[in-house]
């Protein structure tokens, strides 16, 4: 299968996933395309950051700073991801910059991959125009349950609701954002640690290694994961959490950590 791969990242998802794909053999990697995620609207960027200001309050954001580290650096760390262009160069894989993933020099490269499936690791919105050039469109990681969870930070909002299951899910890209068929997901369970930044960076690395396993799978059987696709059905969209919202996730951990103690 002869596949693209699209990234916001240097190092994160798709260089974590990069050497699962270069040794499977049923496998072609055609071009990576590394956004370098340049704002090309800022009146409407600055816009978007304002309305979630509002909707979060100064610490909340203040606070979604601080921990955004437990999220990238502290997952990097404990799977060993690797620099993605570096990893290209190691194995001989045709790769391109680009200021914007949705860019004319996005669509025009996806173009010429000419690829059978798009690969979305570690990416906001891809419009229309790029994910649909693929022949079979692209297909997305999501470390987190759908439609359950939708554009979600991983395992948080699972602590916020009291559940001590987090996962990931695999499905087509649409025009929504986390909003297309499910292929395939998983439940994994929560490592509880005294630290909640533990637990999440811990669980979010086991959330990784798992997905990669699961991206595998549906690529060597993409067939069968296309034709018993789930459509999604109205699902919950989150967002950096306030800090009220921090607090119940705080003592949420406290609570569940307690109960695996137990047992």
């Amino acid at each position: 299968m002869r596949i693209v791969i699209l990234t916001g990242q240097k190092k994160g998802t798709a260089s974590f996933f990069l050497p699962y794909l270069i040794n499977n053999k049923n496998i072609e990697i055609t071009k990576v395309i590394i956004s370098n995620g340049a704002i090309k609207n800022k009146k409407s960027f600055y816009k978007k950051k304002l309305k979630k200001l509002l909707k979060i309050g100064i610490l909340g954001a203040l606070n979604g700073i601080r921990i955004r580290r437990w999220f990238t650096q502290d997952v990097n760390e404990l799977t060993g991801a690797q620099d993605i262009i570096a990893i290209c160069n190691d194995n001989n894989i045709p790769f391109i910059e680009t200021n914007d993933i949705n860019s004319d020099l996005s669509y025009s490269e996806v173009k010429k991959a000419n690829a059978y499936l798009g690969l979305s690791l570690g990416n906001g919105y891809i419009k229309s125009k790029i994910f649909s050039l693929p022949t079979c469109g692209m297909i997305n990681m999501h470390g987190e349950i759908l439609p359950e969870f939708q554009n979600a930070q991983s395992v948080i909002w699972q602590i916020y609701n009291g559940n001590s299951k987090s996962g990931y899910t695999i499905h087509k890209i649409d025009r929504g954002i986390d909003t297309g068929d499910i292929l395939k997901q998983e439940l994994i369970p929560i490592i509880f640690k005294s630290k909640l930044s533990e637990t999440v960076s811990l669980t979010c690395a086991e959330i990784q290694r798992k997905s990669a396993e699961g991206m595998i799978d549906v690529l060597n059987n993409f067939e069968y994961y296309r034709v018993n696709a789930i459509k999604q059905q109205k699902g919950n969209s989150y967002t950096t959490p306030s800090f009220l919202q921090f607090l119940k996730i705080w003592r949420n951990h406290k609570k569940l950590l307690k109960q695996t103690d137990t047992f």
